[in-house]
C-alpha cells in the first residue's frame, strides 16, 4: 500500500471516529429539579489563575456543568446543600470535595506537584510499585507516545536493562540484563528467555513481539526470573504490557504525526457502552516513513517504515463479581524490505588470494561507498521482510472469596515472507536467502489471586502453550554465477568450471510441534508486619517434536567426483527426526523487610531452566560428515541471586536500588561458522556464563513544574567456561576452528548504560486555551560492546550517547500539539555488527536512524471532561 493511502485510510478514519463521539457527546444532560444553586470559581492552586473548562459533578448524579472562561460554574439543582462535588480537569488531580456554601472556590494541583504511586500487576494483582519485591521498571502509556515509541525497539532507550538488537523483524533479540535470545540471526528451535506478554497471553516469537503499541495503558519490565509469577517460564525477565480497557464513559483519542524522511503516523481510539453491562473499544494506527538507505543498485530507497494496526475489544460486566475481556488484534508490517552495508573489512588468516578485497578485485567489482554512514548500499537482490502479527484472546476474571480467578485462553499467528541479499553486495554471490515461516500457537492459563488467611495471600496457577512452527512452504538459500570466486579453496582450474555454483542451493522443509505444560505458585506470609517471606515452586513439562528435511538443487549437473566434492563443501543433504522431552522443577524464595514507611528491602535466590533447543538452521560438517549431534542442544539451568532496596526519600521522589547474580550452566547461544551451508548460524551450549551487576533508578517531582527521572545499570556479562567456540572472523582460515573464549564477554552487553530524563512544565493559555507548557528531554547512553559471539577485536560496537526532546503545549480541553525530535545531534552508530556468511571477511552494520524530527497533533476527549 502506497504511503498516500495509508495517510488517507489513517487520518479519514481518525476523524470520522472523532466526529461521531463529538456527535455523541453532544447529548444534552437531564435537566435538573430546581432546588439549590451553587456558585463558585475554579483556579489553580500554585498560580492561583481561574481554569476554563473544568468539569464539576455533583456525586451520584449525573447533572454537571463546566467552568468559563473565568473559572466560574453555576448549578441549578434538585439536591440540598450540602453536597460533594468531583472536579476533574485535564492535567490537574481530581477531587472530591464536600461544599456547603455558596459562593466557593476550588483549586485543583497539577499532576506534577505529586508522585503518583505507579499500580502495577507484575505479581498478578494490584499493588503499589515501591511495595513489590521485584526491580520493575514502568512505562506509561503516555510516556510511550511522547516518546514515540510505537514498538518495542524503542524500549531500549528507556529502560537502560533491556537489549534490542534487529536486523529484521524476525531475526531480534530481545534481552533483559544481557539474557534471553541469542544475539545475532534468529534460529526457530529455540525458546526465548524473556516473557513477553500482552494482556496476559503469553507471545512465544521474537519476531511476533513487533507488534505495534496501539492504545497501551503501561508497561513493566519485570528483571529475573519471574516463572513462579507467570505463565512461561522466563529465566531473564518479561515485559507485561497492558492495554487500555474498554470504558462506560464515553471516550475518544485522535492523534496524528508528520515528520521528515516522509513519516506520517495516525492513531485513533473510540470506547464507550452498547449496552448497560457491555462496552467496547476500538483502536487503529497507520504508519508510514521513507527508507533510510539508498540502494544504488536498484536506484531505490529501502529500510521504510509500511505498518497497519488494529485492536478491538468487548469488556461485559454480567455482575459486579466477573468481567470478560474479548479482544482481538491485527498488525500488518511490508517495509521495502531491509539492508545492510558493509561496514568493514577483516584480513582472516586464510591465504591472500582468499582475501576479501583479491576476490572483489577478480571480479572487477568496487564497493560504490566508502561508509556505511553514508547510507548508501548495493543489493543485487531485492529486500523483501513481510510480518503479520494478530490473535484473539478470551480473558475473564471472577471474584471468588477474597481473590480472583482468572482464565485466559488465547490464539496467535505469525506469518513471515522475507528476501535478503546475505553477501552486502552488488555481486550475485548469495543470490536467494527467503526464510518463509508460518506459526500457530494456542495458550490457556487458569490463575487464582487473592488472601488465604489473615497472613496469607498468594497466586497459584496451570498454564499449557501448543505451538505449531514450520516453513511456508520452504526456507531457500540458493548462490549466483559470482560465488565461486569467493568459495574458491586451493588453485585448482576446477574451481572456474562453467555454471558450477549457478542457482546451487538448498530448500528446507521442517516442523516444530512444541508442547509447554506447568503449574506454578507464590506464596506472600506475612510473618510480621514488616516481614514478608514468599517462597515459589513451579514445575514444567516440555516436548518438543521436530522433523528437519534439507535438499541441494541446481548447480551444473556433473558426475565428475571433483567437482562433486566441491558442490558439496558448500551444501549438503541434511535430514533428522528429534522426539524430545523433559520435566523439572524450579522456584523460588524471598524475604521483604520493611524498615519504615520509607525503605522497603529484599531478597531472592531463585533456580529455573529453559528448555531444550533444535537446530534447524543447518548443522555443521566435519570430513564430509553432518554432525547430527549437533541437532539437540541441552535446556539452559539458571541460579539467580538478587538484593534490593525501594525507598522514598521523600514524599516526592522514589530511589531504588538492586544488585544481582545469575549463573547459567549450559548457556544457549548462536554461534557463526565459515561452512556457508549454516550461513544463520548454529546453536550451541557454553558450559557456564555468569552475569553480574548493579541496577539504581529513580524519579523526583519538584513541585509543580518539573520532573526527573533516570537510571543507570552496570552489568558484567562473561563466558566463564566455554571450551569449543567457534573462532572470531579475524582467526579464520587459522590452524583451528574452534577455540577457548572462558573469560571473554558476552555479545550485545554493555558495561555501562543510562538514562536520564526530564520535563519542565509551566501554566499557560494558547489562543485562549488554559493548559501547560511543556519542555521535555531524554538521554541514553551506553558503553562499547561486543557484536560477535566469539569475541573479535573488530567486531565491537563503540560507546554512543542519545538526545530525543520534545517541546509543546497540553490544553486542559484535551488538545495538544508539539514538536519531537529523535537522536537530536544526529549521531552516527551502529546498532549491531555481522559477518557475512562463509567467513570471507566483510561484515555489515545495522546503521541506526539518522536525526527525526516532527510535529504531533493529539486530541483527548471524554464525556464528562
Amino acid at each position: 500500500m502506497k504511503k498516500n493511502a495509508i495517510f488517507r485510510i489513517s487520518v479519514i478514519f481518525s476523524l470520522l471516529l472523532a466526529g461521531s463521539y463529538q456527535t455523541y457527546a453532544q447529548v444534552e444532560n437531564p435537566k435538573p429539579i430546581i432546588n439549590a444553586s451553587l456558585t463558585g470559581t475554579v483556579v489553580d492552586a500554585v498560580s492561583k489563575e481561574p481554569l476554563q473548562g473544568v468539569t464539576v459533578q455533583i456525586e451520584a448524579v449525573t447533572h454537571q456543568v463546566k467552568t468559563d472562561s473565568k473559572g466560574v460554574f453555576q448549578f441549578v439543582t434538585g439536591q440540598k446543600l450540602p453536597f460533594s462535588l468531583i472536579v476533574s480537569i485535564v492535567g490537574y488531580q481530581t477531587r472530591r470535595i464536600i461544599v456547603d456554601q455558596s459562593p466557593t472556590v476550588i483549586e485543583l494541583t497539577p499532576r506534577l506537584e505529586a508522585l503518583d504511586q505507579v499500580v502495577v500487576t507484575a505479581r498478578r494483582r494490584k499493588e503499589q510499585l515501591q511495595d513489590v519485591p521485584i526491580p520493575v521498571s514502568i512505562i506509561r502509556g503516555a510516556a510511550l507516545e511522547d516518546a514515540g515509541a510505537f514498538n518495542v525497539n524503542r524500549l531500549k532507550e528507556l529502560v537502560p536493562t533491556v537489549q534490542l538488537y534487529s536486523s529484521n523483524a524476525r531475526n531480534t533479540t530481545l534481552n533483559i540484563r544481557g539474557l534471553g535470545s541469542t544475539y545475532g540471526l534468529t534460529n526457530d528451535g529455540i525458546d526465548p528467555g524473556v516473557g513477553f506478554y500482552l494482556d496476559g497471553v503469553y507471545i512465544a516469537r521474537p519476531a511476533a513481539t513487533w507488534l505495534d503499541f496501539i492504545d497501551i495503558d503501561q508497561i513493566e519490565v519485570l528483571r529475573g526470573p519471574q516463572g513462579t509469577l507467570f505463565g512461561k517460564n522466563t529465566t531473564a525477565g518479561a515485559f507485561n504490557i497492558t492495554s487500555r480497557l474498554p470504558q462506560f464513559t464515553p471516550e475518544a483519542n485522535v492523534e496524528v504525526s508528520y515528520g521528515n524522511q516522509g513519516f506520517i503516523q495516525a492513531k485513533t481510539s473510540i470506547s464507550g457502552p452498547l449496552a448497560k453491562n457491555l462496552a467496547a473499544r476500538a483502536s487503529f494506527s497507520g504508519t508510514q516513513r521513507d527508507g533510510n538507505l539508498f540502494n544504488v543498485h536498484t536506484n531505490r530507497k529501502i529500510n521504510d517504515i509500511n505498518n497497519l494496526g488494529f485492536r478491538g475489544q468487548l469488556l461485559f460486566t454480567p455482575t459486579e463479581n466477573i468481567k470478560l475481556v474479548l479482544s482481538g488484534d491485527v498488525s500488518s508490517q511490508k517495509p521495502d524490505g531491509y539492508g545492510w552495508a558493509v561496514a568493514g573489512v577483516v584480513k582472516t588468516q586464510r591465504a591472500d588470494y582468499r582475501q576479501f578485497d583479491a576476490i572483489i578485485k577478480d571480479l572487477g567489482y568496487e564497493l560504490p561507498y566508502k561508509s556505511a554512514f553514508e547510507r548508501k548500499i548495493d543489493l543485487d537482490t531485492q529486500s523483501k521482510a513481510d510480518n503479520k502479527l494478530g490473535g484473539v484472546a478470551l480473558n475473564a476474571d471472577i471474584k471468588i472469596g477474597e481473590g480472583t480467578l482468572t482464565s485466559t485462553s488465547a490464539w496467535r499467528k505469525w506469518t513471515w515472507v522475507p528476501l535478503n541479499d546475505r553477501d552486502y553486495l552488488g555481486l550475485p554471490v548469495y543470490t536467494v536467502s527467503a526464510g518463509n515461516s508460518v506459526h500457530n500457537q494456542w495458550s490457556q492459563e487458569f490463575r487464582y489471586s487473592g488472601k488465604i488467611s489473615e497472613k496469607v495471600s498468594g497466586v497459584v496457577g496451570l498454564f499449557g502453550l501448543w505451538q505449531d512452527l514450520g516453513t511456508d512452504p520452504v526456507h531457500t538459500e540458493e548462490t549466483g554465477s559470482a560465488f565461486w570466486r569467493f568459495q574458491k579453496s586451493s588453485t585448482s582450474a576446477l574451481w572456474e568450471t562453467p555454471g558450477l555454483f549457478d542457482n546451487f542451493g538448498i530448500k528446507t522443509v521442517y516442523g516444530i510441534k512444541s508442547t509447554s505444560l506447568a503449574a506454578y505458585t507464590q506464596i506472600d506470609w506475612e510473618v510480621t508486619s514488616k516481614l514478608h517471606i514468599l517462597p515459589g515452586l513451579r514445575y514444567n513439562y516440555d516436548k518438543k517434536k521436530a522433523n528437519y528435511d534439507r535438499q541441494t538443487y541446481g548447480g551444473l549437473q556433473t558426475s565428475d567426483p571433483a567437482l562433486l566434492a566441491l558442490k558439496n563443501g558448500v551444501y549438503t543433504n541434511q535430514t533428522f527426526d528429534i522426539n524430545a522431552d523433559a520435566d523439572n522443577f524450579s522456584g523460588q524464595l524471598s524475604a521483604k523487610y520493611r524498615f519504615n514507611p520509607k525503605i522497603n528491602a529484599y531478597a531472592t535466590y531463585s533456580i529455573s531452566y529453559k528448555p531444550i533447543g533444535i537446530n534447524v538452521g543447518g548443522l555443521p560438517t566435519a570430513n564430509g560428515a553432518v554432525l547430527l549431534d549437533l541437532a539437540e542442544v541441552k535446556p539452559e539451568a539458571v541460579r539467580h541471586k538478587e538484593l534490593g532496596v525501594k525507598t522514598n526519600p521523600t514524599r516526592n521522589s522514589i530511589l531504588n536500588l538492586s544488585v544481582y547474580q545469575t549463573d547459567i550452566k549450559d548457556y544457549q547461544t548462536q554461534v557463526q561458522t565459515p561452512e556457508p551451508g549454516v550461513n544463520r548460524g548454529y546453536l550451541a551450549n557454553a558450559e557456564k556464563v555468569r552475569v553480574k551487576g548493579v541496577e539504581l533508578d529513580g524519579n523526583i517531582n519538584i513541585g509543580h513544574f518539573l520532573r526527573l527521572n533516570g537510571a543507570l545499570a552496570y552489568t558484567d556479562a562473561k563466558y566463564v567456561k566455554f571450551t569449543n567456540a567457534p573462532v572470531p572472523l579475524e582467526e579464520v582460515g587459522g590452524p583451528q576452528a574452534f577455540k577457548d573464549i572462558s573469560g571473554g564477554v558476552l555479545p550485545g552487553v554493555s558495561k555501562w548504560s543510562w538514562s536520564l530524563g526530564g520535563e519542565v512544565n509551566q501554566s499557560g493559555k494558547l489562543i485562549g486555551i488554559n493548559g501547560s507548557y511543556f519542555l521535555g528531554a531524554d538521554l541514553f547512553h551506553r558503553s562499547k560492546f561486543s557484536s560477535s559471539s566469539s569475541p573479535s577485536q573488530y567486531l565491537n560496537i563503540d560507546a554512543y550517547t542519545l538526545l530525543n526532546a520534545r517541546l509543546g503545549f497540553r490544553g486542559s480541553n484535551g488538545v495538544s500539539v508539539f514538536v519531537w525530535s529523535r537522536n537530536l545531534t544526529n549521531k552516527d552508530y551502529y546498532e549491531q555488527l555481522l559477518a557475512a556468511p562463509g567467513s570471507y571477511g566483510q561484515y555489515a552494520g545495522v546503521v541506526a536512524d539518522p536525526r527525526t524530527y516532527g510535529v504531533t497533533l493529539r486530541y483527548n476527549w471524554k464525556q464528562g471532561n
